[in-house]
């Protein structure tokens, strides 16, 4: 078991995991890739850029300074975290336990770009398996993603119904779930009126009680929202030592809100990496 897994290897990430490895501490970064800042053309109001660097460059001298320091840093995808004794953090790959965890992914930008979508946010469009699955005991159930992290929501969701379409509008399926349609086609609009009916594709309709949205990668959020943190507007809540209400469970930089620069998020990272290395020594375990 390390004594802390950081989910997300940005700045904030990064940064966190430099201090603990300081305070001689077991610390495993896993990040999936660049995320948002990576695709940063360039950057230049950060201090000690004498020259414009770009995200990627930035990010990727972060990881190597941490890695040199003997931070132990994998490229897997996160797909979900649990909560008991300590925490478990399962990957692509594997399945890693930590006494405590910090998730430092930034916020999540996913949006599906489908007419009327943002009308039924809520209202028949969920985001969370483990939260709202059961609700729909039976009834018709969609997802639309294409990757790992629409697997694992798959998962979860055949808990409560047989009825499942996987939607990939439009692009192609990581791996082939089994006893579930497939509608491969772009999609064009969410239906209904006070809430989701179905939903419309380039080719037919679709009814649905509920269409859950699992594209790409998980947030911060997400893991969240699924172990029981409190959020505020799709914002982590955090104290002042960064933890959530979740003891041992942390968040820093952009998926707590304020100033979504560099700047912060290191700042943020620095402070999480102190403050948890202090949860652990009163632990005492």
């Amino acid at each position: 078991m390390a004594d802390v897994i950081v989910v997300g290897g940005g700045p904030a990430g990064i940064s966190a995991a430099i201090y603990l490895q300081r305070f001689k501490r077991d610390v495993l970064v896993l990040m999936k890739d660049q995320g948002a800042l990576g695709k940063a053309d360039s950057i230049e109001n950060y201090y000690g850029i004498v020259e414009a660097v770009s995200g990627a460059e930035l990010i990727a001298r972060g990881v190597a300074q941490a890695e040199r320091l003997g931070v132990k840093v994998r490229k897997e995808e996160v797909l979900a975290i649990e909560a008991g004794d300590g925490f478990s953090v399962k990957t692509a790959a594997g399945v890693y336990t930590a006494k405590a965890v910090l998730l430092a992914t930034g916020m999540s930008r996913t949006n599906l770009k489908v007419r009327r979508y943002n009308d039924f946010v809520g209202r028949g469009i969920s985001f969370c398996a483990v939260c709202d699955g059961f609700l729909y005991r039976q009834k018709k159930i969609g997802i639309v993603g294409n990757g790992e992290f629409m697997l694992e929501e798959l998962d979860v969701l055949r808990n409560f119904s047989k009825d499942l379409t996987v939607f990939t509008n439009g692009e192609k399926l990581v791996h082939t779930p089994e006893n579930v349609k497939i509608v491969a086609d772009p999609l064009v609009e969410i239906l209904g009126t006070d809430r989701l009916s179905g939903i419309a594709t380039s080719t037919s309709q679709y009814p649905l009680d509920v269409l859950f949205v699992a594209i790409g990668t998980a947030s911060a959020s997400d893991f969240a929202i699924r172990i029981g943190a409190l959020m505020d507007n799709n914002k982590i809540v955090v104290d002042a030592d960064f933890m959530t209400n979740i003891e041992g469970l942390f968040a820093a930089g952009d998926c707590i809100g304020g100033l979504a620069q560099v700047a912060k998020a290191v700042a943020d990272g620095a402070q999480a990496g102190i403050t948890i290395h202090k949860h652990l020594k009163s632990i005492k375990s």
